[in-house]
């Protein structure tokens, strides 16, 4: 069953190595339940608001699966939340949801509409936490394995446990690995995501690249 392992919440903290001076990277499990508002969820505070955040990154979704692949080659053991994702997921391929994908978990439905795109700060972080952090944000994107980010449609609380129930599965097959390809490996197939049904749902960001790209050929 595709599930909630925990839900993870994160707080400005000083950090020199951060672009800001400051970062919320540091996500830690919570107890209990969490609201999941239109924002992100309650306790968890974005610090670049500039590139992150917002109702397109309300939620930041990696699998626990993908941590224990990545825990592997690493050679260590890498906590839930260890990736800055607010829910760690098992049961599911997240990466393999469909733009547009919608999931009820706890009380909340949520939309796939977004997908990570790994930053300095990341790989900082990585080196921070005692992992070999040399190109590291090259090594993750190659996986194209990035988790999503989902847009909240209905309000809600979720917690650890939480069943993750797929709503409505578009049937187009842009997925989240593919979109992240599209918008940073190989851009030749940004049209594919040019469908009305597809930048419909899309976060603005992707959109507007997935647009100008499709523009500029034709």
């Amino acid at each position: 069953m595709a599930r909630v392992l925990s839900v993870n919440v994160g707080r400005p903290k000083d950090a020199s190595w951060a672009g800001l001076g400051y970062t919320s990277m540091d996500k830690r499990a919570v107890e209990g339940v969490v609201r999941v508002h239109r924002n992100g969820l309650v306790g968890d505070v974005v610090s670049d608001t500039k590139y992150h955040g917002g109702p397109d990154q309300a939620v930041y979704v990696f699998a626990r699966e993908d941590l224990d692949a990545w825990g592997a080659r690493l050679g260590v053991e890498l906590r839930n939340g260890h990736f800055s994702e607010n829910l760690t997921t098992s049961g599911i391929d997240v990466n393999e949801a469909e733009v547009g994908e919608r999931w009820r978990i706890g009380t909340a439905v949520v939309e796939v509409c977004h997908v990570r795109t790994p930053c300095n700060d990341f790989k900082n972080w990585m080196g921070l936490t005692g992992h070999d952090n040399r190109g590291w944000v090259k090594r993750f994107a190659a996986e194209a394995r990035p988790g999503p980010y989902l847009r909240v449609l209905q309000e809600g609380v979720v917690g650890a446990g939480d069943e993750l129930e797929v709503l409505h599965r578009p049937g187009h097959g842009l997925t989240v690995s593919l979109l992240f390809r599209a918008l940073n490996l190989d851009h030749s197939l940004r049209p594919l995501f040019g469908a009305p049904e597809v930048l419909a749902v899309l976060a603005a960001e992707g959109r507007a690249k997935v647009e100008e790209y499709v523009a500029a050929r034709s």
